[in-house]
């Protein structure tokens, strides 16, 4: 199917429309849209109506629906998907791995112990940025030992971005003066680039939170924060064992401000601080690799 750049998408969604559309993004991402959704979902796939060559939206989801649409699928999700993220966002957890976590994690790393984090929906990259620079403002010695950070996402798109690493000086507001002269370089046209000590630390994949997840390790912490909140609350009560397995027993799991482990989770996880949490028993997971050194 060609591009048709006189293609415009006027025609309105219908509400049968909106539910194929819903129903997919559901099925495929987890994501959860609700009817007062309709204008955004339509404005968010206005590209991809275009680049399929289609009239409108209405052909799109019958397209996407079915057989010949399945790899379509892929796009409508990453145009679907909200990409907001910003350097040290929660500040508090950042606190928290640093003091707490991080003189543990020093310690082993330096006896030549293995130290994994995992910042999960990871969007255009600051957050597993931010994870790194804590690491090496703290202790600069963590990029000659075996200390590797994980942002994965579900948006290939995002992700391309998160690996160029090249942020505009809106964007590096949150980073502290000192870390920003360590940490960052001009880039031109206003932006700022990450420097190389920092993104050696950092390995980036594509990874959907409801498919598979082939973890070779246990992760030491792991960041999910500002994401489940896109999941029903079905689909999140599937994600927290999930993560508790892949969670090292004396692990960390952060979420964002406005999440929480469900009753049923409780389990498995104790409070450990605002929006963060500590196993209360772990089995470390023994499946193939996503997260390797190359």
């Amino acid at each position: 199917m060609t591009v048709d750049p006189s293609v415009k998408d006027a025609s309105p969604i219908k509400g049968a429309t909106f539910a194929t559309i819903a129903k997919l993004a559901k099925s495929e991402a987890g994501l959860v849209l609700p009817e007062g959704k309709m204008t955004m979902v339509q404005s968010r796939l206005r590209a991809r109506i275009r680049a399929m060559g289609l009239p409108d939206i209405n052909a799109y989801a019958k397209y996407v629906a079915s057989n010949d649409g399945i790899a379509e699928r892929r796009n409508m999700i990453s145009a679907l998907t909200t990409n907001v993220s910003h350097f040290f966002r929660e500040s508090h957890h950042f606190d928290i791995l640093r003091h707490q976590v991080l003189p543990t994690l020093v310690e082993r790393a330096a006896s030549g112990g293995r130290v994994r984090i995992w910042s999960a929906g990871c969007s255009s990259g600051q957050e597993p940025y931010s994870i790194a620079m804590t690491l090496l403002s703290a202790a600069p010695e963590l990029s000659h030992r075996d200390v590797l950070v994980l942002g994965s996402d579900i948006d290939p798109r995002i992700l391309n971005a998160a690996e160029a690493g090249r942020y505009s000086e809106q964007q590096i507001s949150g980073i502290p003066e000192p870390m920003r002269r360590d940490f960052l370089k001009p880039a031109g046209d206003g932006e700022y680039e990450v420097q190389t000590n920092v993104r050696k630390l950092v390995r980036f994949r594509e990874l959907n939170l409801h498919r598979d997840w082939p973890m070779r390790s246990a992760f030491d912490v792991i960041f999910c924060r500002n994401v489940v909140i896109y999941f029903d609350l079905a689909a999140q009560a599937a994600l927290w064992p999930r993560f508790h397995k892949v969670l090292a027993p004396d692990g960390w799991f952060f979420l964002g401000h406005s999440e929480r482990i469900s009753d049923s989770a409780l389990k498995l996880f104790q409070s450990a601080g605002p929006t963060a949490y500590k196993p209360l028993t772990s089995t470390p997971p023994s499946v193939p690799i996503l997260f390797d050194e190359e």
